[in-house]
């Protein structure tokens, strides 16, 4: 269990026994890509895959973050809190939420040594960062003694990627983190952040086919993305008040195709159509329809492989694999994109074998074999 690792790596490095454990998972970003900073929909899958965080008061008034790959130490003063160097990011994600909570009232009177463990798979697009955040904000929360609801708690984790990491993702990844709940998914509208559990459809899993081809979020992609909508946003309410996508139809873009580019319009395109699809998703769900449920995951890949241009070569391929597979309900890109992983939602009867065949003919073409895991809807965000 990552919780017993994350115990033992603390008196490891600490010499006694953390005081507060938490646990939070990773995510499969079911549908709704890109749609969550733009206001819109999105529904995500908390994996039975976890970071497990220990701490404990320190007497002085010191903050210790031990890297348990590394072996390095990282000590701060209480006091002199800011973002450090971006190879530190590894601090900066829990440093971030610790600053959020004591400007929220956490009384910050004492100083804690801070050590982790994960078995999240590693480049698979699962938001380790946002398992992180919620993790080490239950176990600060509990450490101090300070309340705060789910909610409160997910605005904290965004807060400290999107103003102390840097990173302008929207509520989807700590949402689904700390919100998930075992054979569910979970519904988000991001404007009003308002969280939803769906139930599963029985006798499904999950199949992520990480493609080993690396990307960087956080170096420009990502970000140009973001400025694209908003530019596309910005056009869309001249004459008006100034709304996000989520507020506008296909029919109001085309409207105002002519005020903007061609790559503006399609980023607006896909994340109109695809606030479209979680809808229809949501419906399929509640109707047990995973036939058409599946077509829309599908549809959602081919967005932003065409509209989104968030996919690659290699996604592409696994996603037409897949394809070609009984038992496979859909499939598409989970994340971020530029690489990453590729989600499939499958049926009890979708065996190893037939994930290995996969597998062998993205190999023979790329000239490596994409890294396989099978997980299932877990729960959420939780003290140990």
């Amino acid at each position: 269990m990552v919780e017993i690792t994350a115990i033992e790596r603390f008196k490891k490095f600490f010499g006694m026994e953390p005081q507060v454990v938490a646990v939070a998972p990773g995510r499969i970003e079911f549908v709704g890509n890109h749609t969550d900073y733009n206001g819109g929909f999105v529904m995500g899958v908390a994996i039975d895959k976890n970071i497990a965080v220990a701490v404990s008061k320190r007497s002085d008034g010191k903050i210790c973050f031990a890297n348990s790959s590394t072996g390095e130490k990282v000590s701060l003063d209480l006091g002199e809190i800011k973002p450090l160097p971006r190879s530190l990011n590894w601090v900066n994600y829990p440093l971030g939420v610790f600053k959020y909570l004591v400007e929220a009232g956490l009384k910050a009177d004492f100083g804690f040594d801070f050590a982790d463990a994960s078995n999240l798979p590693k480049g698979a697009g699962v938001s380790s960062s946002a398992a992180i955040e919620m993790a080490a904000c239950y176990a600060f929360a509990k450490l101090y003694g300070f309340s705060l609801s789910k909610k409160e708690a997910v605005i904290i984790g965004r807060k400290s990627e999107n103003n102390f990491v840097g990173m302008p993702c929207g509520i989807l990844d700590q949402g689904v983190s700390c919100f998930g709940k075992k054979n569910s998914v979970v519904f988000i509208d991001c404007k009003t952040e308002e969280f939803e559990t769906l139930p599963l459809a029985p006798n499904c899993k999950f199949y992520l086919f990480n493609s080993t081809k690396k990307h960087a979020l956080v170096d420009g992609l990502y970000a140009e993305r973001h400025r694209e909508c908003l530019e596309a946003a910005k056009i869309l309410s001249e004459g008006g008040k100034e709304r996000m996508l989520r507020d506008f139809t296909m029919r109001d873009l085309n409207a105002k195709k002519d005020k903007m580019s061609e790559t503006v319009y399609k980023r607006a395109r896909h994340v109109i159509e695809e606030n479209e699809r979680v809808l229809l998703a949501k419906e399929c769900m509640g109707a047990g329809d995973m036939a058409s449920l599946g077509k829309i995951l599908f549809a959602s890949h081919e967005s932003s492989k065409n509209l989104f241009e968030n996919s690659c070569e290699e996604l592409d391929e696994l996603v037409d694999l897949l394809k070609m597979q009984k038992n496979v309900y859909g499939a598409r890109l989970s994340g971020g994109g530029f690489g990453g992983a590729v989600m499939a939602l499958v049926s009890d009867d979708f065996s190893e074998s037939q994930a290995e065949e996969v597998a062998e003919k993205y190999g023979q073409k790329f000239g490596a074999k994409p890294k396989i895991f099978e997980c299932f809807a877990g729960d959420g965000a939780r003290i140990f």
